[in-house]
């Protein structure tokens, strides 16, 4: 870590975010755990590729709070501090509305989203990517994920950073492969080399 950046990171105040994100405890991930661990894996990949923006960071930790917990409203995270009205139009940016399609969704933000719209999303896709098992999802599901991949968020990652194209395009590869191997017969034992 850069010197700048560690200063940088020593002036975030993230507590008021975090506390707002233990909402999504109690929702659950097929791979297990739950939305707020996958918050933090999101906010950790996009300290990973170097991104100490406060505005990017705090959204990070409630990028799915209004798609996953009905009781939250605008006025409590514009409220949380003076970044407040940026998060929540980020966060609001990468939001799924009722009426969108997925695919819409992530058209939308792919041709319309701001640069830290992008970014977000392909950090949260490098995480979901990371979850994505072929021994817990569904072969169907596991494609149709990685078509959007390919269709939406790798042109964004493009777009945005290189280094989680790169990422992504590796994620894709293995998670191709893990289906591939996952339908072939494994003996129940292997002879010693």
């Amino acid at each position: 870590m850069e010197n700048y950046e560690e200063k940088a990171l020593e002036q975030l105040v993230m507590a008021p975010y975090v506390q707002k994100s233990t909402a999504l405890r109690g929702k659950f991930r097929y791979v297990g755990g739950n939305q707020f661990r996958h918050a933090f894996g999101t906010f950790a990949i996009l300290l990973d590729y170097h991104y100490i923006d406060p505005v990017l960071l705090k959204a990070s930790m409630i990028h799915d709070i209004f798609e996953d917990v009905k009781c939250v409203s605008r006025e409590e995270i514009v409220n949380l501090d003076e970044d407040g009205p940026k998060v929540y139009d980020l966060v609001m940016e990468v939001t799924r509305q009722e009426d969108e399609s997925k695919p819409d969704y992530l058209e939308r933000i792919r041709a319309k989203g701001s640069t830290n719209a992008k970014i977000l999303k392909c950090a949260d896709r490098i995480s979901n990517l990371t979850d994505l098992h072929s021994d817990i999802f569904d072969k169907e599901f596991i494609k149709k994920y990685i078509d959007e991949t390919k269709k939406f968020v790798l042109p964004m990652a493009e777009e945005v950073n290189h280094h989680m194209l790169f990422e992504l395009k590796d994620l894709i590869k293995k998670r191709e492969k893990g289906m591939k191997i996952s339908t072939h017969y494994w003996p129940l034992e292997r002879k010693q080399d």
